[in-house]
């Protein structure tokens, strides 16, 4: 049976974690091939965004949820230096051991810590920002999430969230695209990792997701003040960066 198939929560999210950790070897060649590496310049504009948003040149924490491999706290640090701004602190949280042990051999400079997004190890109010890169889509109990990131963020602080957002794909262009994402993608990313399934739930999760609207509902409901949104590639992929209210 299919992961999107699944009704119990808890047996979902363990085969979610499950498909993580097989793929977790070749997850980052996977991404680089499928994207063209253009998600790199989606996950600087995040950090950008939210340092412009934030307005300081020092940052107690950045903690950066369902890490994986630690890809984007290579790029908070880098864009905080072009920026100007001082971390003390880098945390990556994620429930997928195996993405942990590759995330801990080529990151050096942060904390890994094993956890989920619907109860984060750290305490009240003691991070500045909190991302999550594609992978809010994977979490079952995102409301949960959402009001454990509220919980962790100081006053003020930030949540950058990019995400596959579902799409009303109607036009030629959105075809091509939808055709890409249901064929293409799941062929060329099964043949890299040897995993097929885990890249046919790919774009199935994100029919079963949200759409922006919906997603930015959630967090407002969560107590987040929407600060910027733009969508990349059209529409494939879309950036949030929200304040605590």
């Amino acid at each position: 049976m299919g992961i999107e198939k699944l009704t119990n929560k808890e047996e979902k999210q363990e085969k979610i974690v499950t498909m993580f950790d097989d793929i977790a070897s070749t997850y980052d060649l996977a991404n680089r091939v499928l994207s063209f590496g253009i998600d790199i310049q989606w996950r600087k504009k995040g950090c950008d965004k939210a340092f412009e948003v934030l307005g300081k040149k020092a940052l107690t924490q950045v903690t950066d949820v369902a890490t994986g491999t630690g890809d984007l706290l290579i790029y908070w640090k880098e864009q905080a230096k072009k920026n100007g701004i001082n971390i003390e602190k880098y945390v990556g949280i994620d429930p997928s051991v195996g993405m942990l042990e590759v995330a801990k051999g080529k990151v050096d400079f942060a904390e890994f810590i094993e956890g989920k997004a619907q109860k984060l190890p750290i305490a009240d109010e003691s991070t500045d920002v909190i991302s999550i890169s594609y992978g809010i889509r994977n979490v079952v109990d995102r409301v949960e999430a959402l009001e454990e990131f509220n919980r962790v963020l100081k006053p003020n602080g930030i949540v950058v969230i990019l995400e596959f957002t579902k799409q009303d794909r109607s036009g030629v262009v959105d075809k091509v695209v939808d055709f890409g994402m249901k064929k293409v993608l799941p062929r060329v990313g099964g043949l890299i990792s040897k995993n097929y399934e885990a890249y046919k739930y790919l774009p199935e999760s994100i029919e079963e997701f949200l759409t922006t609207e919906m997603l930015a509902k959630e967090l407002e409901e969560a107590g987040f003040e929407m600060k910027y949104i733009k969508s990349f590639s059209m529409g494939i992929s879309t950036l949030l960066v929200e304040q605590k209210k």
